[in-house]
């Protein structure tokens, strides 16, 4: 019978995006497979809202980051959006395995979790951690030593050098079962609060 250990290791294919003078830093689990990607950066699968609740947010046009006929994100666009508001992004894991073809949180067995410090040393503004699913908010909690807080709410969390708010807001894919729209309140909600918008 065959174990998790079997299966390949994949390596997260992103680098860490951290714009001089972020002030919020946003988790995901991890990136599904290159074959699902439109772009090449965060949030890359077409069917993910990520960048569609981010337009609606911002220029009320839920195809604003979109290249629809190619179906795919604009990834310049998208990267300039980030810079531009301060919002870095990664994954909380750096490592995992796949245990079926896909990139649920729950067949994702994480081998190696990204360290939240590490990517706040390089944030020195950093006010803000949102996690934008289950596993990425368990892997905060546990490294933050904290409880998760419910979806759209925040906790503060104290750290050697500064305080954070730790948000867990819903997560962007089709399969969370929330309308685009209702997701959005809770991602402006929070970019409200931390004075994004």
């Amino acid at each position: 019978m065959l174990t998790n250990e079997h299966i390949k290791i994949e390596n997260h294919p992103l680098e860490p995006f951290l714009p001089e003078g972020a002030h919020i830093l946003m988790l995901g689990s991890f990136p599904p497979k290159r074959e699902r990607w439109s772009m090449d950066f965060f949030y890359p699968n077409w069917i993910n809202d990520m960048w569609r609740v981010m337009g609606y947010i911002f220029y009320d046009d839920k195809h604003y980051f979109e290249h629809a006929k190619e179906k795919r994100f604009d990834c310049e666009r998208v990267t300039s959006f980030c810079s531009t508001k301060g919002i870095a992004i990664f994954d909380a894991a750096s490592a995992v395995r796949r245990l079926k073809d896909n990139a649920s949180d729950k067949f994702l067995d994480v081998v190696t979790s990204t360290s939240i410090e590490a990517l706040l040393e390089q944030l020195p503004r950093c006010t803000a951690v949102i996690t934008t699913g289950e596993k990425a908010s368990e892997i905060v909690a546990a490294q933050l030593a904290c409880t998760i807080p419910k979806v759209g709410k925040y906790i503060d969390v104290v750290l050697p050098h500064r305080y954070i708010r730790f948000w867990r807001l819903p997560s962007t894919s089709r399969a969370y079962p929330l309308a685009l729209e209702r997701k959005a309140e809770y991602y402006r909600a929070m970019l409200n609060k931390e004075g994004v918008i």
